[in-house]
């Protein structure tokens, strides 16, 4: 069986390496640290930096294709995978539109891809020219930047300014009054097979992701085939292999912007592994070894997820209990994290019924994500 090699040792490889036990996939990690997420549950674990070459490569030389839990792995490093006959998938050519968003946002207007207006900028008095008085402005990172670090709102020159100061590569972006967020999560393999599940809703807070809803409650079905169709076109256009995330600003007068890409599996698919005929992570090995991709179905009428932050009581072990024996239907998955405030540390799922309420799956899965976090169940 092929070896499947993926670089970074985080919660998606963690759980991708789940998914490889069912395919009969040989999985390996390359993590940083002993205790990191991935490596306290995969067999085989190498202990390396992803900035380092020679770590890479030879993490690299002992399997068949090489994946990623990130987008932090340097462009140069690929490279030489890539010149020394290692298969990466996605490719450097590929990955470079999620390293780097100002070439992403420019690879995406020349595609015709409708994207909020931007533009790259050094210093206060470009923010002043871009935003031509109307106020606010998003500042972006055009490197490094996640679950809403390396992202500011800014109201004013002043605030701008402040940001600018940071002396880091930055792009503007007009603010967009978006309706809500959604995602559209697509999987393409080399051979061009493609597969898309359905749209969903993703809702925020303070740059987190903190719920997904599958499918988008309301969404106008030739939007949602529009919103696949795009991701679906996406991949091809940027010759994306495995999964692609397209997350999505749905507008006041019903049309679509891309906020941002991801290349890898993605926090607005987590709910596959319960809610999908083929989870995100069985098909993103599917995906980058160019087996024929699996049925995106949805296993119920919706399904609901809601992220696990850690709260300030470490002991969830008795919380955890709780939630089980409240509500059966529940699944809860833990990522092996230490609880620290705010910190990702899970996610629970629920899969709806034909008898079921939207709404009320929403609020059992918020009430056990606030149980799991401070013991409460009305609690954030």
């Amino acid at each position: 069986m092929p070896v499947v090699g993926m670089i970074g040792g985080g919660q998606l490889a963690r759980m991708t390496a789940q998914a490889a036990i069912g395919l009969g996939v040989t999985f390996r990690v390359l993590a940083e640290a002993p205790a990191d997420s991935a490596a306290q549950v995969t067999h085989d674990v190498t202990v390396g930096s992803h900035l380092s070459l020679r770590d890479v490569s030879a993490f690299a030389g002992r399997c068949d294709v090489v994946t990623f839990d990130h987008e932090h792995v340097p462009g140069r490093v690929l490279a030489e995978l890539e010149s020394a006959g290692v298969l990466v998938r996605p490719g450097s050519a590929a990955l470079r539109y999620t390293q780097d968003k100002l070439a992403m946002r420019g690879a995406l207007t020349s595609r015709g891809v409708p994207c909020p207006r931007y533009a790259a900028v050094s210093s206060a008095a470009d923010v002043e020219e871009f935003a031509a008085g109307s106020w606010p402005v998003v500042l972006k990172a055009v490197s490094g930047g996640y679950d809403g670090r390396g992202v500011w709102v800014c109201a004013s020159p002043a605030a701008a300014a402040e940001v600018v100061a940071h002396g880091i590569a930055l792009l503007a972006e007009e603010f967009v009054p978006f309706r809500r967020e959604l995602a559209a999560l697509v999987a393409r393999s080399p051979s061009g097979q493609g597969a898309a599940y359905p749209v969903v809703q993703t809702v925020q807070v303070d740059g987190i992701c903190r719920e997904v809803i599958a499918p988008a409650p309301g969404l106008d079905p030739e939007v949602a085939a529009a919103a696949q169709a795009l991701a679906l076109r996406i991949a091809s256009s940027l010759d994306v292999t495995g999964l692609l995330a397209v997350e999505l600003f749905e507008t006041a007068a019903g049309g679509l912007l891309v906020n941002d890409l991801a290349m890898r599996p993605h926090n607005s698919g987590h709910w596959t592994i319960d809610g999908a005929r083929t989870s995100q992570f069985e098909q993103h090995l599917r995906a980058v070894l160019d087996l024929p991709l699996g049925s995106c179905a949805l296993s119920g009428p919706f399904t609901v997820m809601a992220n696990l932050l850690g709260g300030t009581d470490p002991d969830i072990y008795d919380r955890y209990i709780h939630v089980m024996a409240a509500d059966p239907a529940v699944k809860v998955h833990f990522y092996g994290k230490e609880v620290r405030p705010g910190r990702k540390i899970g996610h629970v799922t629920i899969v709806g019924d034909s008898a079921g309420d939207l709404s009320e799956v929403r609020g059992r899965a918020r009430r056990a994500a606030s149980y799991l976090r401070w013991g409460t169940e009305d609690g954030d």
